[in-house]
């Protein structure tokens, strides 16, 4: 056996010791019993593929990846299941290839190729969860704020000559907006859930939706009025806040792009075209005022 082999078996036998710390931690999480079940049978055959690639090599001495384990762990608590079972997936469809190209040498390694796109399957089937319908509404409340607010923000700009006093009003219209919106999402999620039986009400509340929705918006609001509050020339104070938007753009298409596998460069260039686009227009309306 070559080196170069043997440093990739070492890197995947730390990789299943790690996946399995956080399937286990996963399935401590996940309410839904099915869910539970599948994660903790992954998390089992993890460490079983473990043990066959350490008898392989003749080695036990393996440290696990304690900031991944970290990592996907804060990600699953902040961002939920859905979004993390996709960035486990992505490793398992990599794991999947790595074993295909060396099983002619080691067939042992052929039940755990298999496992792996076993596990994807089974993955794929528990990604319906309430949580992604939250972080729906989440997106609704950034992208709505984004729009609204970089173009309220720059008009107010050219109109005003005090950035705090930008800052003030920035607060003002967005609170407005954000209670305004956080309405809007309650009435359309008790709409919904309506139409839908009883079951599939319970997996997305209306009063969680507008809770989601606007938290959302508020965040966005502070994140972009704050460079307000500490430039005192209007020109960095607007240029800091189209950064900042542009940061909150690629950061929640990241996160459409793993959870509902979306483009992330078509997602963010539309996004932040829309943004910039409606930015420009309302400066050029506040221009025109002052």
């Amino acid at each position: 056996m070559n080196e170069c082999f043997k440093k990739l078996l070492r890197t995947q036998v730390i990789n299943e010791l790690t996946e399995a710390e956080v399937y286990a931690y996963l399935a401590r999480l996940e309410k839904k019993e099915a869910n539970k079940e599948i994660l903790l049978r992954i998390s089992t055959d993890e460490r079983m593929h473990a043990k066959v690639i350490s008898h392989i090599l003749q080695e036990d001495d393996f440290r696990i990846n304690r900031f991944k384990v970290l990592k996907l762990s804060i990600l699953a608590r902040i961002f939920g299941l859905t979004f993390s079972l996709k960035l486990m997936e992505r490793g398992e469809d990599l794991a999947s290839k790595k074993y295909r190209d060396v099983v002619a040498e080691y067939p042992e390694l052929e039940r755990i190729a298999q496992d792996e796109e076993r596990h994807e399957k089974d993955l794929l089937g528990m990604l319906d969860d309430a949580h992604l319908n939250n972080m729906g509404s989440i997106v609704l409340g950034l992208n709505d704020a984004l729009v609204e607010l970089t173009g309220a923000l720059a008009g107010f700009t050219y109109a005003m000559n005090n950035p705090v006093q930008v800052a003030k009003l920035g607060l003002i219209t967005g609170m407005a907006a954000a209670m305004s919106m956080a309405a809007s999402a309650f009435l359309s999620a008790r709409a919904d859930a309506n139409a839908k039986d009883k079951e599939e009400e319970e997996d997305k509340s209306p009063m969680t939706s507008a809770l989601y929705t606007g938290i959302a918006y508020v965040i966005t609001v502070f994140l972009l009025v704050t460079p307000y509050f500490i430039f005192s020339n209007l020109y960095c104070a607007l240029i800091t806040m189209l950064l900042v938007a542009f940061g909150i753009i690629a950061f929640f298409n990241f996160y459409l792009s793993v959870a509902k596998e979306t483009s992330f460069k078509r997602g963010f260039f539309e996004m932040a075209g829309i943004s910039t686009l409606v930015a420009l227009i309302s400066y050029g309306i506040g221009t025109l005022l002052r």
